[in-house]
């Protein structure tokens, strides 16, 4: 896909908000950090079976990682690839950490509702996750280990995991390319291991494109036996649609 090709879509999700859509097979979706420090929570799932949706432990051991970068696929709990990671500014998303609850936000930045501030109230990434899957027929049951896009989490060498403020810069970009039908739900609230001091707040952006088709020599495809066969696994799923 060309870095000058205008996107079929484009719009902008607000700090500490939620949006979620449904992808098309063959599409990239780019993310965009506009100004710097963004965290994105992400969730999949199948719109054709709502059992399947994203795998974190086989995502991460499959292709022997604790971080995600470009190249590396996202693996659903039935062996296939929602997606493949296609461009990556940072080189280290995390996928571990899970989400922010509202205990744990007004715990760390105080609690600010809507009669208060209308749009700028505090919101959790664990409530609004809820609030998108309720629009699928999805609830509590089918939360998963999550993604945090543009986010870093790394660990010491006793284990313990530390956030890194100041990953993300303005401009930073991930453009993942689905390679079957999925339900992405996204939300913008704070990262759970994020020590600001102010509740973070940082839009990010969101376009579509159509993607080139993949070829038999693509780098994520290669990447590991494990993807291989995943991918393989999408041939056969797709093979009768």
């Amino acid at each position: 896909m060309s870095s000058t090709a205008a996107p079929l879509y484009d719009d902008l999700i607000p700090g500490g908000s939620h949006w979620s859509l449904n992808m098309r097979r063959g599409h990239v979706l780019r993310l965009i950090d506009e100004t710097g420090g963004a965290s994105v929570g992400m969730l999949m799932y199948n719109p054709e079976n709502l059992l399947e949706r994203y795998n974190m432990p086989d995502t991460l051991k499959n292709q022997h990682t604790f971080k995600l970068t470009r190249g590396h696929v996202l693996l659903s709990d039935m062996g296939r690839v929602f997606a493949s990671i296609v461009r990556d500014d940072l080189g280290w998303h995390d996928t571990v950490s899970g989400t922010c609850n509202a205990e744990l936000v007004e715990q760390r930045w105080g609690k600010k509702t809507y009669q208060e501030v209308h749009n700028h109230y505090h919101r959790n990434g664990f409530t609004s996750f809820l609030n998108e899957l309720a629009k699928y027929g999805l609830g509590k049951k089918d939360l998963t280990a999550n993604l945090n896009w543009f986010s870093k989490v790394q660990t010491d060498d006793n284990g313990n995991m530390a956030f890194v403020s100041g990953h993300s810069h303005a401009g930073a970009t991930v453009d993942l390319r689905f390679e079957m039908d999925t339900i992405v739900v996204l939300h913008t609230c704070p990262h759970p291991m994020n020590p600001a001091s102010e509740y973070p707040s940082h839009p990010v952006r969101y376009q579509l494109f159509k993607a080139p088709a993949v070829t038999d020599a693509d780098p994520c495809r290669l990447s590991s036996p494990e993807a291989a066969r995943a991918f393989a696994n999408n041939a056969l799923y797709h093979l009768f649609q």
